[in-house]
């Protein structure tokens, strides 16, 4: 009983270390705060400000809730031990065990201390040239991507999506929430290139697809990304669609460029002009802190056209075909099981990313 008493000991210490360097108590008194102004009827006078406050105070509920759960099963077992005999020597072993896997996990939140880790991400695909098969391998993105995102809890919505004349997707946008969705993500961002026997082919060749992973940071206020208003053009056209009573019949779809960066970002699936407007400027504010980070630059005035990552990095390859194997070029880590990875099995690659940027 002893070894388990100052194996709980070791766990208990380093659990308060953690608790501390993350600041859990001063983020649970937020969580108080943030509770008492939601539950004032006053505050959905402002549907906007409520929204917004209601995702910060789910967030941090998602962020403190395992530590305040960790923290009572230290406490509990603690007590328990105390007062029990050897013989419940095997389940406290089990137990321990059991909460050492877990502090384990908390302690992944020390990866995320990047500018934007903790923000919400905006996830583009966008399928390369080749038609159908380009178009096919995006959707099977698409697919990975909302099957981990379902395994992680996080919160999806659509922006944006236009579907192959065939198959798959041309492009997709999706807003991501949840617990340092950004930080967890941003490994992702590149180019992921497919190699498999086309099911597209009447002589099933092999055949070589790609497509373009976009990962950017949620940005919803403009002081923290400062965008001088010269430097846009806002242009506002029809917003198109296949027909039926949700189609916008006025000019509402928003087309934003950044003239010196030439980066462009179009919305047209929010219901007003205004809505689209707001939420292109938070992709672009997005896109262009994820080119300050890539080019190193001071300030968004610093920022050159034509020198972010795009269509030249490719990060990751997924081959189904002479051989199975998923391996990122970056960090070197690979996976036998395409079909796992396909399936949101992605965890392998994110973590050894975020060790690698340590």
């Amino acid at each position: 009983m002893q070894d388990l008493q100052k194996r709980l000991d070791v766990l208990r210490g380093d659990f308060l270390k953690l608790y501390e360097r993350l600041g859990i108590e001063e983020k649970l008194k937020q969580v108080s705060d943030l509770e008492k102004q939601v539950a004032e009827p006053e505050i959905w006078r402002d549907v906007k400000k409520a929204t917004e406050l209601n995702q910060d105070l789910a967030n941090l509920r998602d962020e403190t809730e395992p530590f305040v759960l960790l923290k009572a099963q230290i406490e509990d077992l603690g007590e328990l031990m105390e007062i029990s005999d050897e013989s419940m020597e095997g389940e406290f072993d089990e137990q321990i065990s059991a909460m050492e896997k877990e502090l384990a996990e908390l302690k992944k939140a020390l990866k995320f201390q990047g500018p934007y880790d903790k923000n919400d991400a905006i996830v583009r695909i966008t399928a390369g040239a080749g038609g159908t098969e380009a178009m096919d391998w995006a959707g099977m993105l698409e697919r990975m991507y909302l099957r981990f995102f379902e395994k992680k809890g996080f919160r999806v919505s659509c922006l944006e999506k236009v579907v192959g004349e065939e198959a798959g997707i041309k492009t997709v946008v999706y807003e991501v929430s949840g617990v340092n969705v950004y930080g967890f993500l941003k490994s992702e961002h590149g180019v992921h290139r497919l190699v498999r026997l086309s099911p597209f082919n009447a002589n099933n060749l092999r055949q070589t697809s790609f497509a373009l992973v976009e990962i950017l940071p949620v940005i919803k206020t403009s002081d923290e990304v400062v965008i001088d208003e010269k430097d846009l053009r806002i242009d506002v056209y029809h917003s198109g669609g296949h027909g039926g009573q949700g189609v916008n019949t006025t000019d509402s779809a928003v087309r934003i460029t950044h003239l010196p960066t030439n980066t462009v970002v179009a919305i047209q699936n929010e219901r007003s002009q205004h809505q689209n407007k707001e939420k292109a400027m938070e992709i672009l504010r997005g896109k262009l802190a994820q080119m300050q980070m890539e080019q190193h630059a001071a300030t968004i005035g610093e920022l050159r056209a034509g020198e972010s990552a795009g269509w030249g990095q490719q990060i990751r390859n997924y081959v189904l075909q002479p051989y199975k194997l998923v391996k990122d070029t970056r960090t070197g880590y690979e996976e036998t099981d395409p079909e796992a990875v396909l399936d949101g099995k992605i965890d392998g690659f994110i973590d050894s990313y975020l060790e690698s940027m340590v």
